[in-house]
């Protein structure tokens, strides 16, 4: 099954965020709720928790690419 990685609203009207670093590469076996990639909105430095564990297939958003709140930024195959 695949789960998709979006990147969350912080709130505030943030509308877009960069995407600093992963903490995980494709292959990686990543658990639920645990920090995989970091994003920066112009008011904050966001950690993203991985919402399904399994492996990272994919890395859609690489870092230092500026992405819309809700967009698709990886997926987990589990």
């Amino acid at each position: 099954m695949t789960t998709e990685i979006v990147l969350p609203s912080s709130g505030m009207g943030i509308e877009e965020a960069t995407i600093v670093r992963w903490l995980k590469s494709v292959g990686d076996e990543v658990v639920e709720g645990e920090t995989i990639v970091e994003a920066e909105t112009a008011k904050a430095t966001v950690e993203i928790e991985a919402p399904a564990s399994g492996k990272l297939a994919s890395i859609i958003a690489p870092e230092g690419k500026t992405v819309d709140i809700n967009a698709v930024i990886g997926t987990i195959e589990g």
